[in-house]
């Protein structure tokens, strides 16, 4: 499939042949032939493992998410090459290759006694050591395995870029590893619980390292280093926190147990993994199934169809599909690969300039994860930790985030009009009415969201939801069928591999703030330095929030400030709803906050142009989403608390302050508006969204001066170039 395909004269059932499902999963098919279909089977294996377990017989909870981590990780390694060190033009000189063989020789050796060794424990039921000596098996298990595990990971960063079809050595060692670590701690896992607390074995320590080095090893491929230095310098406090102080301070713990302990259900395979072996890879099988039944396909034309059109059109049509495809696959980067592929070239096509494409994209691909009902899985999540319902999540959630897209609607709308943009010609676009009569391809949305407020559990409904895709492509030309299904399952795991590893990696923090305490006491901290003031703690979760997220992507990044920062907030009598809320946006909104915007830097890859300019008009697009947590602090209303009237009129007069927002930071109302006047409409606009009596007749106001103002000064209202 191609997503850049022409479009047909003369109208068309589809503007192009589909988002290209490989670009979502972030990997090219590298592997052919026989190794291709041996990890597209194990592929498909690990994804079928969790739809089974979640559906039809449950696995126990560790061994499950063990199965998650290890087997993620395993699959990692074998897709996801790591950047060589060397220049891999002018290749590796011989003494460079003589030394790779050699680090790939020792490691095997290292990994393989471990492996060995492992096998020899389950077959001889030789895996509890309770009381052994501790020496028992560790120059067999723990020293071969870290070791090994060490030397093909240095191995793998000297090796030459891997030709297409080859598998590295280096990165095959590691998978074994993976498999390694995995295998001992599911085998202990009954004793683990227990050790980890007061006795831990020295071999738990050497799995639980191996196994935490290959997780920031898989999280630096494929997230970059940003969340890797943020676990290192939490593993770092487990060690110097007795010399640090004041609230900094505690006091220490011994390797072993400190290891063993992040390596449980307090850690690793805690909140972050449960999340991501549930939630998180059901919805992204759900976008996958929607992907291989192009029924995905569908939403983006009927986008086009509707609003390709108008001024603008290309970007209207990103904040309408980006926001429905971002609300259901749960990355903001990855949505923007995939549906920007596509709405990237059309905006610049009709005149935006190609930072502006990729920075709407950006905008709209974010905020599709504050989009109920899925939230890109966050409306899950923050009922687990919450224990607040879902519907009462999703009701919360519908106002903000309907300002939302509504502020960034209005933002192109305004960059079109003052730029005299047209939109496509009807004759490149799909028909409507064509798309009209097969509306039923959105029955697999209406599905999920019936199922969820008739009282279906989240997995029962995504999980029919996925079926219902299959279901209806079955009235099409496209229809999904034993390959289509095999190919989907496929893609989801490829999908799902990021979110694996820094789901896992958020856990060695979550681990870290269990152990030590470092979370309460810096609820405690914040609460001093804030004092008796809510809004300077906002302030501070705010920052923590975007920080955070700058590292990670928003699943783990709102699960790590959930638990540092929630707590306070909640202490000083801020109602959890919305507190979880807060922080939640914040964490949604780090993806186009300078200076790393991970969801800005994709859009702009694809739209060629500079990625900090790029992140910083993705920020000013985006700026509603930075103020509305501020104001339903304030205003309840705004998240369904109080009366329709309440609600109805906070929804209406943010609605006008959210459009005189945009209007003055693009800088054009009813004319084109000098600097005074953009900033008294955007002053308006906060007085507006606000929502009380006397500010909204102070927004009134300004909006009425400033249209007087336009209409004495015919300069002002003189428009751009007709528009389509």
């Amino acid at each position: 499939m191609s997503s850049s395909a022409p479009m047909a004269p003369g109208g068309a059932d589809s503007i192009a042949d589909g988002v290209d499902a490989e670009v979502i999963a972030g990997n090219q098919r590298v592997f052919t032939g026989r190794m291709g279909l041996i990890i597209a089977a194990a592929c498909i294996l690990y994804t079928g493992m969790h739809i089974y377990s979640m559906n039809v017989q449950p696995i126990e909870t560790w061994v499950y998410r063990l199965l998650h981590v290890s087997g993620g990780l395993m699959l990692g390694f074998l897709l996801f090459a790591s950047r060589p060190l060397l220049d891999a033009r002018a290749g590796p000189g011989p003494r460079t290759a003589l030394t790779e063989r050699l680090l790939l020789a020792a490691a095997a050796a290292g990994i393989l006694v471990a492996a060995g060794q492992l096998a020899a424990m389950f077959l001889a039921d030789d895996r509890v050591v309770t009381g052994a000596p501790a020496t028992k098996h560790l120059y067999s298990f723990g020293y071969p395995l870290i070791a090994g595990t060490g030397l093909a990971l240095l191995a793998s960063w000297m090796a030459p870029a891997r030709g297409r079809g080859r598998l590295g050595a280096a990165d095959t060692l590691l998978a074994l590893a993976a498999v390694v670590v995995g295998g001992y701690i599911i085998g202990h896992a009954d004793f683990l619980r227990i050790r980890a607390q007061v006795f831990p074995h020295v071999n738990d320590m050497w799995a639980a390292v191996a196994g935490i080095v290959l997780i920031l090893e898989l999280t630096r491929r494929l997230a970059g280093l940003a969340l890797v230095v943020i676990v290192g310098l939490f593993l770092a406090y487990g060690f110097i926190g007795p010399w640090l102080p004041g609230v900094l301070n505690h006091r220490g713990y011994a390797p072993g147990r400190f290891f063993a302990f992040i390596y449980t259900d307090n850690g690793i395979l805690g909140p972050t993994t449960a999340i991501s072996s549930t939630y998180i890879i059901l919805f992204i099988a759900f976008a996958a199934f929607l992907q291989a039944s192009r029924v995905g396909e569908y939403f983006v034309n009927f986008a086009f169809a509707a609003a390709g059109a108008m001024r603008g059109g290309p970007a209207k049509v990103a904040v309408f599909a980006s926001g429905l495809m971002g609300m259901i696959n749960g990355t903001s980067a990855g949505n923007v690969v995939s549906t920007g592929s596509l709405t990237i070239p059309l905006m610049k096509k009709v005149g935006y300039r190609p930072q502006t494409a990729a920075s709407v994209e950006a905008a709209a691909s974010s905020g599709g994860q504050i989009m109920p009902p899925i939230m890109g899985a966050g409306a899950f999540i923050m009922a687990e930790i919450t224990g607040i319902p879902y519907t009462e999540i999703v009701i919360a959630a519908t106002i903000p985030a309907l300002l939302y897209f509504l502020s960034v609607y209005f933002m192109v709308d305004k960059e079109a009009l003052r730029n005299g943009m047209q939109g496509l010609p009807r004759d490149q676009l799909p028909r409507f009415s064509a798309l009209a009569r097969r509306a039923f391809l959105f029955l697999p949305i209406v599905i999920l969201v019936v199922a969820l407020f008739l009282g279906y559990s989240v997995i029962r409904a995504g999980t029919v939801a996925m079926a219902a895709a299959a279901v209806v492509s079955w009235f099409t030309p496209h229809r999904m069928l034993l390959r289509e299904v095999l190919y989907a399952l496929e893609l989801t795991a490829r999908m799902s591999l990021q979110l694996v590893a820094v789901c896992a990696a958020a856990g060695v923090i979550v681990g870290v703030i269990a152990l030590t305490g470092i979370g309460t006491r810096f609820s405690s901290m914040l609460l001093g330095l804030a004092g008796e003031s809510q809004f300077v703690a906002l302030v501070f979760a705010m920052l923590i929030s975007i920080i955070l997220g700058m590292g990670m992507p928003t699943t783990a990044a709102y699960a790590v400030a959930a638990a540092v920062i929630a707590p306070g907030l909640i202490r000083m009598g801020i109602e959890p709803l919305t507190a979880h809320f807060f922080i939640f946006y914040y964490a949604v909104m780090s993806a186009i906050t300078p200076p790393v915007a991970l969801a800005s830097y994709a859009g702009a890859a694809i739209a060629q142009s500079d990625p900090m300019k790029t992140s910083v008009e993705s920020f000013k697009i985006g700026l509603a989403a930075f103020i509305v947590p501020f104001i339903f602090f304030y205003n309840a209303p705004m998240l369904m608390q109080g009366s329709w009237f309440e609600v109805a009129h906070v929804f209406v007069t943010a609605t006008i302050g959210i459009y005189l927002l945009a209007s003055g930071v693009q800088g054009w109302l009813f004319g084109r508006l000098g600097w005074p006047l953009r900033i008294i409409a955007m002053a308006a606009a906060l007085a507006m969204i606000s929502g009380g009596w006397v500010s909204d007749a102070i927004g009134f106001a300004a909006g009425a001066a400033i249209f007087l103002v336009q209409r004495t000064r015919p300069a002002a209202t003189t428009p751009a170039r007709r528009t389509g």
